[in-house]
């Protein structure tokens, strides 16, 4: 019985564990994380709306790739990043833009709370 109950509990154990790891993939980032943008801001060659996002980060081969998909709309854009390491998790989200001679934001870096690197387009 005593024998079950440690089986049990090392169960327990190892699917909780296994919960913990699928929020974040081997690169040390989140495969989906969620952005606002309280204005316009061009990603890529799409300029998006102002919104909320779903972001998903995918592989094309070697490319790493952001796919920001609007939550509740139909816009939406791929983007090949790439991965910067951090030296510590991201206290906070962070997004860093640049403003064009269209007087348009253009989004530069992400940064997700708790990941381990940030993405550079």
């Amino acid at each position: 019985m005593r024998l079950l109950k440690v089986l049990a509990m090392l169960l327990c154990m190892l699917a909780l564990g296994s919960i913990a790891l699928a929020a974040t993939n081997k690169m040390g980032i989140h495969d989906v994380s969620k952005v606002t943008f309280d204005t316009p801001i061009r990603v890529g060659t799409a300029l998006l709306p102002a919104g909320d996002y779903e972001v998903r980060h995918t592989m094309e081969g070697q490319d790493h790739v952001m796919v920001f998909q609007r939550i509740h709309g139909r816009e939406g854009t791929k983007v090949k990043c790439n991965l910067v390491p951090l030296a510590q998790k991201a206290p906070h989200n962070q997004t860093i833009y640049v403003v064009n001679a269209s007087n348009e934001k253009v989004l530069q870096e992400l940064t997700f709370r708790g990941d381990s690197a940030k993405h550079v387009f």
